[in-house]
């Protein structure tokens, strides 16, 4: 490893005023992803300031019915809190399927946010990668590619983002808190927090120099079921292959083929929000597919259709091609278990004497 220098705070206005102070400053908290990356020499910061022990660590209930989640909450204390489980288990199914429970119990939430990819050719110093040395060339495109993305890459770069949390947090509509170096605050919406690659694969946030994140507002949990589902070459502790996370809301059916809506037939689809992850730069959004799902009967045939809206734009590096199938089929199947999920809840809410909150079980 490279010498660096090392300070520690304990005020949030200090840590950017002392990271803006230094240009080759770089925050750490957890240090799950940025210490492994020291160590191979592809994060090279002179200097660090630690963070891990800013009051960031509450996760509080806001006037409005969402959530404010302290960048420094540990992603376990996240995916255990009854109120998320409750409202947002998506995202606390997210978290759950990110990583073991020792890096939880150490990953911060603003530190999941901006983990780097694990595209191999990042990792691999000797071979071209456009991310970590801006013009070396993509050694990915045209060699090992069968985990990069098929939306939103370039001719630069085709490496995903990894991960499982963000993707949740995009379909649950979440705002990034930002503190800049001159104290002032900005929220940004998570789909225009990160980047995609174009010329410029290295920059990858809309962070500014200094710039830290200090915590996360999730807005009113959405009606309907939740869900987020990973395919991954192992079931413990691997990136995805595909992900989606889904929110669904009927018209109070079961969602499902055949299922019973308000008027006695098949459910409707009054509402649908589609997240991606192992498919691109950022998790990504599909609009094509929610519009396609809207007021839509809640079958398969539906969900096939937003599948194929999802993934029109797809295209395959060859060692990924399977990939595009296997989103369409993923999102096909978390769609229908979401549908699901929103019209039991329905359900319980029509019956005499039973609950339902109408958020999907945890």
């Amino acid at each position: 490893m490279r010498p660096f220098t090392y300070e520690r705070v304990t005020d949030a206005r200090a840590a950017v005023a002392a990271a803006a102070s230094r240009p080759g400053a770089k925050f750490i908290s957890g240090g799950t992803n940025l210490l492994d990356l020291m160590k191979l020499e592809i994060e090279r910061p002179d200097h660090l300031v630690d963070i891990s022990r800013l009051p960031l660590g509450t996760i509080e209930e806001l006037p409005d019915g969402g959530v404010r989640i302290g960048a420094q909450t540990a992603n376990s204390d996240v995916a255990a809190d009854a109120r998320v489980r409750t409202a947002y288990p998506v995202l606390s199914e997210a978290l759950l399927a990110g990583a073991s429970g020792q890096l939880r119990n150490m990953a911060s939430v603003g530190g999941n946010l901006l983990q780097r990819t694990r595209c191999p050719y990042f990792y691999y110093t000797d071979s071209g990668c456009n991310k970590r040395d801006p013009g070396s060339g993509c050694d990915a495109i045209g060699g090992f590619n069968r985990t990069h993305a098929i939306l939103g890459a370039s001719d630069a770069c085709i490496a995903t983002h990894p991960s499982d949390m963000a993707v949740a947090m995009t379909a649950l509509e979440a705002r990034i808190e930002l503190l800049d170096a001159d104290g002032s605050v900005r929220t940004v919406a998570i789909g225009d927090f990160y980047r995609l690659p174009g010329d410029t694969p290295h920059i990858e946030t809309v962070l500014r120099p200094g710039e830290m994140i200090t915590g996360v507002v999730l807005p009113p949990p959405p009606p309907g079921g939740q869900l987020y589902r990973k395919v991954r070459d192992r079931a413990s502790y691997e990136f995805a292959l595909v992900s989606v996370a889904a929110v669904v809301s009927t018209d109070a059916g079961t969602g499902a083929d055949g299922g019973t809506g308000a008027g006695g037939g098949t459910a409707t689809v009054m509402d649908a929000r589609v997240a991606f992850g192992g498919v691109a730069h950022k998790p990504w959004r599909s609009l094509a597919a929610e519009d396609s799902l809207r007021e839509r009967p809640a079958t398969m045939a539906t969900y096939r259709a937003a599948a194929e809206a999802a993934m029109r734009d797809a295209v395959g590096q060859g060692g990924n091609d399977f990939k595009i199938e296997l989103a369409r089929r993923t999102l096909c199947r978390t769609l229908d278990e979401a549908a699901r999920t929103a019209g039991a809840a329905g359900t319980a809410r029509r019956r005499p004497g039973r609950g339902g909150n109408g958020h999907g079980a945890s």
